[in-house]
């Protein structure tokens, strides 16, 4: 059994829709999409390889599914750090509609979610990744089941858009395990779900 681990870019007020590019996800209107193109740099790119790097298998919500599937199957470079893992790695999806995914390597996962995600970590050797799939990150991080949450944080404010942790998220306290600070400003925090938060007063 090893980690699930979920990466998620978001900008400064907590944004995390259509990061890679302008058509990516125009849903609810939204047009600002690749706004993390800028902050591309080799301190970025490095956090890419090393994470894809230690990638078991890869579960993903059924936005993020699709929009990857339309693009990474067509990358076959082996050398390419992303694709190659993508392309060759098992993929789970979660929807209750999919029915006949045509990308190579995936399943559909349906039914309970907490079950089915809990068996996925047992058989999984390697990280079982999340990406994106924001709205399936704040489910598992609701049912204690995300191991590590690496919040890839962007200096730009959007002031529009689907938001990571939304109001109505269960309250959950963090321990943060790691990070860095990219050259271009991109701040990569990697936090372990310690339960409920605690208080006090000062």
């Amino acid at each position: 059994m090893d980690k699930l681990v979920s990466t998620v870019f978001v900008s400064l007020d907590g944004v995390y829709q259509a990061p890679g590019g302008p058509q990516e996800d125009t849903s609810g209107g939204f047009g600002q999409g690749g706004w993390t193109f800028p902050y591309g740099d080799e301190d970025f790119g490095r956090f890419v390889t090393e994470s894809f790097g230690r990638a078991g298998a890869f579960l993903l919500g059924r936005r993020t599914y699709e929009i990857f599937a339309s693009y990474w199957p067509g990358m076959t470079d082996p050398a390419d750090p992303v694709a190659s893992r993508l392309n060759a790695l098992p993929k789970y999806v979660v929807s209750a509609t999919l029915q006949a995914p045509g990308w190579s390597g995936t399943t559909v996962v349906s039914g309970d979610l907490a079950k089915e995600v809990a068996a996925l970590k047992e058989r999984t050797h390697g990280e079982l990744q999340i990406h994106g799939s924001g709205a399936l990150v704040r489910s598992l991080v609701d049912l204690r089941l995300v191991d590590t949450l690496h919040l890839v944080t962007f200096p730009v404010v959007l002031g529009a858009g689907r938001r990571l942790f939304a109001e109505g998220a269960v309250p959950t306290r963090f321990e943060r395990t790691g990070g860095r600070v990219t050259a271009a400003g991109v701040s990569i925090q990697s936090y372990d779900p310690l339960g409920s938060p605690e208080y006090g007063s000062f």
